[in-house]
Formats: structure tokens, sequence, C-alpha cells
């Protein structure tokens, strides 16, 4: 399968997932550093809705937001799965990834809001 491309900011636990997942998986990827105070055009061209990281790349196709890349993955490359081959489990997996990422962007906003204060 064609090369892989990670954007991503080295501080985002988003983007960490999607490199663990690759590594869980074998899969050899090229990473692209983003700043995101300055973001690049790919950046934006790329994930024009959000505008924000991770961003993977592969066969020259975009995808953004980690639990769809995730997903892509697992369904990609089919080897150790990164879910349960249960319908209940993946589920299971999924609510916890999203509670997960609720917990992350509400504590990151507060954060962000107290310093304005």
């Amino acid at each position: 399968m064609g090369g892989v491309e990670v954007y991503r900011f080295w501080g985002s636990s988003f983007s960490m997932r999607v490199e663990i997942a690759l590594q869980m998986k074998g899969i050899e990827y090229k990473i692209v550093e983003e700043d995101l105070f300055n973001k690049s055009e790919q950046l934006l061209k790329y994930n024009p809705i959000h505008k924000k990281v991770p961003i993977m790349i592969h066969d020259g196709k975009a995808m953004a937001e980690s639990l769809v890349i995730l997903e892509y993955i697992d369904e990609t490359w089919k080897g150790n799965p990164i879910l349960p081959s249960d319908p209940s489990e993946r589920a299971q997996a999924r609510f916890w990834a999203k509670f997960v990422d609720n917990k992350v962007t509400a504590q990151a906003t507060l954060s962000y809001v107290l310093k304005l204060n």
C-alpha cells in the first residue's frame, strides 16, 4: 500500500493516538510537523473545516479527526486489530475513546479560558 504521511503537532495527544496505531500495525510513515500558530497551506488544504491536526495522507487521500483515522487504519491494514471484532465491544471502545476526547477537549478549553482572564 502507498505512502503514509501524518501531519501532527508534537504535543497533540490526538496526533500521538494516530502514530501509536500506525506503530501497532507496523506501518511506516513520514511525519510532517505543523506549527499551529502558523498553519501550513497543506494543513488548511487537507482539513479546511477544522484546520487542525492530526491529518493522515494515504495514497494521496487525506483524512482528518483522530478517531476517523484510527478506524481507517484498522480497516485498511487488517493485521494487529485495534478495535475488538465483537460489535458490542467495538461500540464500548468507541464510547470510551469519545469520552476521553471530550474530557481532553474540555480541559484544554478551560485552561485556555483561564489564561485569558
